[in-house]
């Protein structure tokens, strides 16, 4: 299984990663939406930060559903759903 993580924080990017990894996956990790959208169609999970240095994860995941169907999980530090 092919993983795009998108995070712009590299303490958690390598430590989400690195478990991912660990369990056999492939991760390519990205931190900005821009270079997300280049990586979004070769992957099987989208594993994405809401808040970006480029970006609202949220937009770009409603962005992304006009073209494509993969599995987005979110990943964020915000309290409220």
């Amino acid at each position: 299984m092919r993983i795009l993580l998108v995070e712009d924080e590299p303490a958690i990017a390598d430590a989400v990663a690195y478990a991912l990894a660990s369990e056999g996956l492939q991760v390519t990790s990205v931190r900005t939406l821009g270079e997300a959208d280049r990586h979004c169609t070769t992957c099987d999970l989208i594993v994405l930060d809401v808040g970006l240095p480029d970006g609202n994860g949220f937009d770009f995941c409603r962005d992304l559903r006009r073209q494509s169907a993969v599995p987005v999980l979110f990943l964020t530090a915000r309290t409220d759903e």
